[in-house]
């Protein structure tokens, strides 16, 4: 299941070109004009300079007729008029801007790896760009919009995890790092998913030594997921399976403790219950046999 597209928060950017792209990204066709650095747009200027070249154009009317063209969604000829702007006027103060709108254009239309090359230049041509933060985070959600049903390979998790957690460890009190927290909890659970997809598959081929080693990775490199539950309930049941009643028991009182309401531990304990393991309702056992924190029980288990 891939992740929600376009869930995005962002903070107000100072400059003219990370602002613009975070009104369009949050409002669509909202007016921009307001933000617009020579306080404009492209029908300020005369028809004869509309009838030039795209060669011959000043840089601010590319830049405007860029922008108008990513409002109506033209993201070609946004790109081409902010490719000229680089090309024609590489030294002008619409440059910068026009490299980190081009990048964000092709982000709109979906040209990642190209959104992901441009993004590397302004970071590495600016590295002191009141922008930069901005550039990382729209890097990384290049990674995120990638990542791949749980059915197919998790290298691009992987990927969105590590240019999430870089936006997180370069600006940890922007809004953009806030954000790629969420984002970051969000693929954390993806790759729980994953394990447990194959766990599963594993227990219904009788593999129960791989099965386990799944469910296990899981309980402890994915705790805070929302398949921690689930991946104990496996584990109970796998061990229950291999008659190891013992082990079963204990993995219960892990889920008992952690999750004492959940389905998962009434499941539990009714497999427990039908081998004569326990009797009556479900208890919290892990509380009286061993208080404590999740990793400390985990410990004694194993």
């Amino acid at each position: 299941m891939k992740l929600s597209r376009r869930a995005h928060r962002f903070a107000a950017p100072r400059s003219a070109a990370a602002a613009l792209a975070a009104l369009l990204l949050l409002s669509g066709c909202q007016t921009i004009r307001s933000v617009l650095p020579w306080g404009g747009s492209s029908s300020d200027h005369s028809d004869e300079e509309k009838e030039l070249k795209i060669e011959e154009l000043p840089p601010d009317l590319l830049y405007s007729n860029g922008v108008d063209a990513l409002r109506k969604d033209s993201y070609s000829t946004a790109v081409r008029h902010f490719e000229a702007i680089q090309q024609n006027y590489p030294y002008s103060p619409w440059a910068m801007n026009a490299q980190l709108m081009e990048g964000y254009t092709e982000y709109r239309r979906n040209n990642y790896t190209e959104a992901v090359g441009q993004l590397d230049r302004f970071i590495q041509l600016h590295p002191s760009s009141k922008d930069v933060a901005y550039a990382y985070y729209l890097r990384a959600l290049c990674f995120y919009e990638q990542i791949a049903d749980i059915s197919r390979d998790q290298k691009g998790t992987q990927e969105a995890m590590s240019a999430l957690q870089e936006v997180v460890n370069r600006f940890p009190e922007s809004a953009y790092a806030r954000d790629a927290r969420l984002k970051i909890d969000l693929c954390r659970d993806h790759l729980a998913g994953k394990e447990m997809a194959i766990g599963r598959y594993y227990e219904k081929q009788h593999l129960y030594a791989a099965a386990i080693g799944r469910y296990q990775r899981v309980v402890d490199d994915f705790q805070t997921t929302n398949h921690a539950p689930e991946a104990l309930e496996r584990l109970v049941e796998v061990y229950l399976k291999l008659g190891l009643v013992e082990e079963a028991k204990r993995t219960a009182a892990v889920l008992g403790y952690n999750y004492p309401g959940s389905a998962w531990y009434q499941t539990a304990w009714n497999d427990l219950v039908a081998v004569g393991a326990a009797q009556g309702s479900p208890s919290a056992v892990a509380a009286e046999e061993h208080p404590g924190f999740w990793s400390r029980t985990w410990g004694w288990i194993f």
